[in-house]
């Protein structure tokens, strides 16, 4: 008999600290220790293991916390192990993971990468400090970090934090770590940074790199160069819809779903598009 033996974590998910029935609000101290954890495993994951995995599936509910809150990285049922100099793990099914934490590019390449695992950190940033899920529906938006954006455009960025909190968080780190999950949900997965540089921006010893005022618009085939700040606030003309995050329905019930590419095509009147999305590999 086999049997799979696992640290006892008592504390549970950061899910349920920041949306079940726990009577006590996290703490700020407690949060930004997750969100440094996390960091962490990500960067062992990305860099120190003897092989480059690809977590896939990175989300609050995966984040498990032990009698101290440190936080532990979970549920690798869809991680993979990158061989060789391999930068990309695909399925054949579709994009698999969780709606909301899913990097845009993934739905037109089906691909998994290191950029589309700090995209799903980037989401765990903002909603471990703001309080709300990412699909949360707020102040006429329909995604979390869209909402995020728009303050930091209107220099209102710490307005984000979750009101639970009241007074009670650090400004500095607060306004560190949401412009850091703005950056790692970059449309563009070049212009997300690196999980090395992550870490040492959650420690502080780095600043945070530069996030526009208004959100980058989601281009395909990746062009750069047509991109700036000043043709790229699409995603404030249309507050009800995300710029690369459409509506899909998965092939499955369950939380961690497959999502066919072919859902993808087409929704979106405010992507900037140079050619047609490419089929799934």
């Amino acid at each position: 008999m086999l049997l799979l033996v696992y640290d006892f974590m008592p504390n549970g998910s950061l899910d349920g600290h920041l949306f079940g029935d726990q009577d006590n609000t996290l703490s700020w101290e407690r949060r930004y220790k997750v969100i440094s954890g996390v960091a962490s495993a990500l960067h062992y994951l990305h860099n120190e293991y003897n092989q480059r995995v690809v977590h896939r599936d990175l989300k609050a509910n995966n984040i498990m916390l032990d009698s101290d809150y440190n936080a532990r990285l979970g549920d690798f049922g869809l991680a993979r192990a990158l061989d060789n100099e391999k930068t990309s793990y695909a399925e054949m099914e579709g994009v698999q993971g969780t709606m909301g934490y899913i990097a845009p590019e993934c739905f037109h390449t089906g691909k998994a990468t290191s950029e589309s695992d700090v995209f799903g950190f980037g989401t765990v940033v903002l909603e471990t400090v703001c309080g709300q899920r990412p699909w949360t529906k707020i102040a006429g938006f329909q995604f979390l970090v869209d909402w995020v954006w728009t303050l930091h455009r209107d220099g209102r960025l710490l307005e984000a934090v979750d009101v639970r909190l009241g007074k009670d968080f650090v400004p500095g780190e607060a306004d560190r770590l949401l412009m850091l999950g703005l950056a790692c949900c970059h449309p563009l997965a070049s212009e997300r940074p690196k999980t090395q540089s992550i870490f040492q921006i959650v420690s502080g010893s780095v600043p945070v790199p530069y996030v526009p005022p208004f959100k980058p618009a989601f281009v395909w085939p990746m062009m750069e160069d047509v991109v700036d700040d000043t043709a790229t606030n699409t995603s404030m003309n249309n507050n009800s819809r995300s710029p690369y995050a459409p509506a899909l329905s998965s092939s499955s019930s369950s939380s961690s779903s497959f999502y066919n590419v072919s859902a993808w095509r087409g929704l979106q009147s405010n992507v900037i598009r140079t050619g047609e999305p490419r089929p799934l590999l």
